[in-house]
């Protein structure tokens, strides 16, 4: 069973950088269909980011679009998001999951994935 773990979160200014990483134990994510998605109080997790599982196609959604660039690292154990450009309306936990039956419809709902890690706190001031 994969285990996720996701770290790089932080507090940051308005307009600066990070990069979360999200790794996998307990197997490879080759195969694998990896989302990010944030949350904040009270509202549902929002979908951010997702690769397939063949790795072949990324989709973002739109207000991260040309901000957020999501990777996947050689070994296909750790998927990374890179965040560029944030604005306070990015702070929110982040979370990555996986799923190995998600079909390409599906990658934007969170109900399509089977393993999630604990989340990572990014927060980003005016």
């Amino acid at each position: 069973q994969v285990q996720l773990v996701e770290s790089g979160g932080g507090l940051v200014q308005a307009g600066g950088s990070l990069t979360l990483s999200c790794a996998a134990s307990g197997g490879t994510l080759r195969g694998y269909a990896v989302a990010w998605f944030r949350q904040v109080p009270g509202k549902e997790h929002a979908f951010v980011a997702a690769r397939s599982r063949t790795g072949g196609y990324i989709y973002y959604e739109d207000s991260v679009k040309g901000r957020f660039t999501m990777s996947t690292d050689n070994g296909q154990n750790t998927v990374y998001l890179q965040m560029n450009s944030l604005t306070p309306e990015d702070t929110a936990v982040y979370f990555c999951s996986a799923g190995n039956r998600v079909i390409t419809s599906s990658l934007r709902s969170q109900r399509a994935y089977d393993y999630w890690g604990h989340g990572t706190q990014v927060t980003v001031s005016s």
